[in-house]
């Protein structure tokens, strides 16, 4: 072998500006707020919702407790509240009564890295919301406000619920390190989870639909589950479409500029999709990908609204053309809107373009409305599919 020819596999060149530390900052929520814990205000209302009939339950997978009394577990959270890292958080209903505690730990500035672990949830934020908006808002500040490019979810193996809750937030089970710990005397085996930057935007998307208010009914039970908004993959007539990740946006919008091409001709404007901001489109809405041999063949971008799911733009690469891969992605719209639940379907298009207004009514859409903008006409139409 000529060595001077061959050279290893090495990864992508990133920016290896390191991450700052987080500090002992207030996030706020609809739900809840993440505060720096105060063992002055906090340690006694926290010892006393911690330790009920349930404590053997609530402490038996985290590394201290549950404790003797209060003196105990003062003397443990005092010097807790003082260490960076672990960096220890309060999180607070809106009356301010302190329902769980979690931490910013195993920080790695120079990668980027970080942890959310040692999380306690009282009785009284279980299967409540801020548990949910806790972890977003946790996530949404290491991801958005901090630069980490990797946030991290470990728990012992045997604990199921915190592994369905890690995946249920978006978390990729990454695999399971054997004898990884000692605790309280026992064995552990440590399960991985993790988000990357690149993933983050899209899972931001479904908490954020999950979280808002008209996801829930009159008697604040959830209508869509998070574990649907977060799914990465949709079927769709034997095919598969994937989650996209936010470095594939160029790519996306290449796609989108060619496949929309002969749509500017025809419009004589911009055609509506080409206007956007695809880092907003992004965090903001539903991404989907077909991908063909070598590259991404088409993109699907969905907005789940209040009534209905929004077909904001489907596009083929011109190369992967005459697959019929332009039916399927309109179909996986419809098939994105019965799993969420949605019984209409609408999508909107350019009036001059008269081909794509009789396919969308030969697979089923009716004009609902003609829209008047400064510069164009929309025709909007929708689809029943409840």
């Amino acid at each position: 072998m000529n060595m001077q020819q061959s050279s290893p596999p090495v990864g992508d060149v990133i920016d290896a500006t390191p991450a700052p530390r987080p500090e002992r900052m207030r996030l706020s929520g609809r739900h809840v707020d993440i505060v720096p814990f105060d063992p002055d205000l906090h340690a006694r209302a926290l010892y006393e919702a911690s330790h009920g009939p349930e404590k053997e339950a609530l402490w038996a997978y985290l590394g201290v407790g549950p404790f003797a009394n209060l003196a105990a577990f003062e003397t443990s959270y005092r010097a807790a509240a003082e260490r960076d890292d672990p960096l220890l958080f309060a999180i607070l209903d809106k009356n301010g009564h302190v329902v769980g505690h979690a931490t910013y730990m195993r920080i790695d500035t120079a990668n980027r890295v970080i942890e959310v672990g040692n999380i306690l949830y009282t009785p009284a934020m279980m299967r409540t919301p801020g548990g949910t908006e806790a972890m977003y808002l946790m996530a949404r500040h290491a991801f958005e406000t901090l630069g980490y490019r990797r946030y991290e979810w470990k728990c012992n193996a045997l604990n199921a619920p915190s592994r369905r809750a890690a995946e249920r937030y978006g978390f990729r089970f990454e695999g399971t390190f054997r004898h990884h710990m000692i605790v309280k005397g026992r064995n552990r085996d440590t399960a991985w989870f993790s988000i990357l930057a690149e993933e983050w935007p899209q899972i931001a998307v479904a908490m954020e639909t999950w979280l808002a208010p008209e996801n829930f009914d009159g008697a604040g039970r959830q209508i869509v589950p998070l574990s649907i908004l977060n799914a990465r993959e949709m079927e769709v007539e034997g095919r598969v479409l994937r989650r996209a990740r936010f470095d594939e946006l160029p790519q996306i919008e290449a796609l989108q500029k060619a496949a929309y091409a002969r749509n500017r001709i025809l419009l004589g404007v911009e055609p509506v999709p080409l206007l956007w901001d695809y880092a907003r489109v992004f965090r903001e809405r539903e991404v989907w990908v077909l991908d063909g041999a070598d590259s991404i063949a088409g993109v699907a971008i969905l907005q789940a609204r209040a009534d209905d799911l929004l077909t904001d733009s489907i596009a083929t690469c011109p190369k992967a053309q005459g697959f019929g891969f332009g039916n399927l992605l309109l179909t996986a719209g419809e098939v994105r809107a019965r799993a969420l639940g949605k019984r209409t379907v609408r999508l909107y298009t350019g009036e001059p373009l008269s081909a794509n207004i009789h396919w969308y009514r030969r697979k089923g859409y009716a004009i609902e409305r003609v829209e008047q903008l400064p510069d164009r006409r929309l025709v909007h139409m929708a689809k029943a599919v409840g």
